[in-house]
């Protein structure tokens, strides 16, 4: 196969020594091709050129954020998307079933890739852009700005920093008294106002440390989105909810404080009283006033371990 395997040099677990072992398994039965990202954006041409270019798949060795740029030139191609976790949390390649250490996630993926392991999978779309597992608005996506402002930091303690950084935006300038923004659904048909909100491709949210965040049980690679939308921000409702995602998610289905509805094949974001902020799959985009999302079937071709 031709590959094209693009590495974040800066990325948290890609050690020049790991990058050579990395290219050296992959290129010993397949023709490698490799390219680096620094910017914004880089990853997103580099995956449109090599789907151009009939590349088989690109492998992206990198965090959740570059995989996103990836996936995002790389829709609607044959050139399959091939994670690898180069990244501090790794949120999709782990959801996958791939292993989160860099060298026993290549060797899996030299076997997917023996056995022609590679599936469809539907994504979903906001605002021209792809996500392969969540969106968010609101809250969790000012966290993550907060975070973006120390990536230095990042890279060497990002679980207790995401800890600290939903702690202190909670308590520090969020607006809990105006939601910032409404949801309609395909029709139209308002569903209600909310402070933040997930629209979930597939679960879990996240991780944190070796534990899996869970918002919602209807997000899966085989069925449309999920939303799951906070209609209250109170101390103890967000509390709550924190402790059920780092269980089963069961109370957040029952709190009369979030809305949860499955398989949406669209739905729109409308600020209500200026721009509010949002993120796909960890990565912040800044701040609109609509967001408009829709599901789109098999739009990526993926690379996924033999026992999934």
């Amino acid at each position: 196969m031709r590959l094209l395997l693009i590495v974040n040099p800066t990325a948290s677990s890609m050690t020049p020594k790991r990058r050579v072992r990395v290219q050296q398994l992959l290129g010993e039965h397949h023709r490698l091709e490799v390219a680096e990202t620094y910017r914004r954006g880089h990853a997103t041409r580099l995956a449109r050129s090599a789907a151009r270019d009939g590349i088989d798949a690109v492998v992206v060795a990198a965090g959740d954020g570059t995989l996103n740029e990836a996936a995002d030139g790389l829709i609607g191609s044959q050139t399959a998307l091939a994670p690898l976790p180069g990244g501090s949390t790794n949120v999709f390649a782990r959801t996958l079933g791939i292993r989160n250490s860099i060298m026993p996630a290549t060797d899996q993926l030299v076997n997917s890739l023996e056995a022609g392991s590679i599936r469809t999978i539907g994504v979903g779309e906001a605002n021209g852009r792809h996500f392969l597992f969540h969106l968010g608005c609101g809250y969790d996506a000012e966290v993550i700005e907060r975070m973006e402002r120390r990536t230095w930091l990042k890279r060497w303690v990002a679980h207790p920093m995401f800890a600290l950084a939903a702690v202190t935006t909670f308590f520090r300038g969020l607006d809990r008294e105006h939601p910032p923004f409404h949801v309609l659904g395909a029709d139209g048909s308002r569903i209600d106002d909310g402070y933040f909100a997930i629209v979930s491709n597939t679960k879990p949210y996240a991780f944190f440390g070796p534990r899996p965040l869970l918002v919602t049980a209807d997000a899966s690679l085989d069925r449309a989105l999920a939303l799951t939308m906070f209609r209250r921000l109170e101390v103890g409702t967000t509390l709550s909810a924190a402790s059920s995602a780092m269980a089963r998610g069961k109370r957040i289905a029952t709190n009369d404080a979030v809305v949860q509805l499955a398989d949406l094949e669209a739905l729109t974001f409308v600020a209500n009283r200026g721009p509010f902020p949002w993120q796909v799959d960890g990565d912040y985009l800044g701040e609109v006033e609509r967001i408009e999302v829709r599901y789109v079937p098999e739009g990526l071709q993926l690379v996924v371990p033999v026992t999934s």
